[in-house]
């Protein structure tokens, strides 16, 4: 396996493109554009020189890894590929789109894999030229740090495949872990239940949203709290993750927050659109609530 395709030059799809030219992999990154995934690259670029500068890595490790990653301007042009990650938003109807236009590209062996954080892989097979060769790799942000990956079956899912993406995750330095084709998986599964009821908390007016942020990170000893967590995951990708969990369960208790719903229809997405439970706009972060 020596080409990898990622569909997506955001934030998780420049990280996978990252992590995966440091591991030796020629590396074509997909957008919406060429200029799109040019940008991607660029973002790269400043993200490796900051690991220089902090002395994580050589100059000529940075060098080496900004030469494996070539922007291509379609997914047609990923036919050399032996595995390609979608890795573009999480809405089902992108994705699927997706995998239908590269498939006409991917060789006969090719594994197509999807960055999806929520989305049933089974369902999504569906729209693979070949669900065999399909599997989900979730992928966690930001890329180039976080250590685990979960690797999610479909119903089809070869073992062969399974194989493949162990060993490419591997080579990545991740820690693989293995969960089942079951809405939101494990972290997410977690995860998302609990930024929603800190919505929830701060709809009801329970506390501010510092509070309710001071109060989880030092009372639970996490890094940071919900909200802010929701902020830089972005409030959009929550709101469509606690989605699927509530349609994908029928579950009540994932149904999502009023205010969560309130905020990504306002457009404040946070760190992405510089405001969310946050204003991002001056020198430090300002609660909007």
């Amino acid at each position: 396996m020596q080409t990898i395709g990622v569909i997506g030059a955001g934030q998780m799809g420049a990280g996978i493109a990252q992590v995966s030219a440091q591991a030796g992999y020629r590396v074509l990154l997909a957008d919406v554009s060429l200029e799109a995934a040019e940008k991607g690259k660029a973002g790269i670029a400043k993200a490796l020189g900051r690991l220089v500068e902090k002395e994580k890595i050589a100059g000529e490790a940075r060098d080496a890894a900004l030469a494996l990653i070539e922007p291509v301007a379609s997914v047609a042009d990923m036919g050399d590929c032996a595995i390609v990650v979608e890795a573009a938003t999480e809405r089902e109807a992108v994705k699927r789109a997706i995998f239908a236009e590269v498939g006409k590209a991917l060789g006969p062996d090719a594994i197509l894999a999807s960055n999806t954080s929520s989305i049933p892989i089974t369902r999504l097979a569906q729209a693979a030229p070949d669900a065999a060769r399909f599997m989900g790799v979730h992928f966690f942000n930001p890329v180039p740090v976080m250590r685990p990956i979960e690797l999610i079956r479909g119903l089809a899912t070869s073992d062969a495949t399974l194989a493949a993406v162990e060993a490419f995750a591997e080579k990545l330095g991740k820690q693989v872990v293995h969960a089942n084709d079951a809405p939101g998986f494990i972290v997410n599964r977690v995860l998302m239940p609990m930024i929603n009821e800190a919505c929830f908390a701060l709809g009801e007016g329970v506390a501010s949203v510092r509070d309710i942020d001071l109060a989880c990170q030092l009372g639970l000893n996490h890094p940071m709290g919900p909200l802010t967590l929701a902020d830089f995951i972005g409030l959009d990708t929550c709101l469509e993750i606690t989605r699927v969990l509530f349609e994908g369960t029928g579950d009540p208790k994932f149904r999502p927050a009023p205010v969560l719903v309130k905020y990504v229809e306002a457009g404040w997405f946070g760190r992405k659109t510089r405001r969310g439970f946050y204003d991002y706009s001056g020198a430090e972060p300002v609660p909007t609530r």
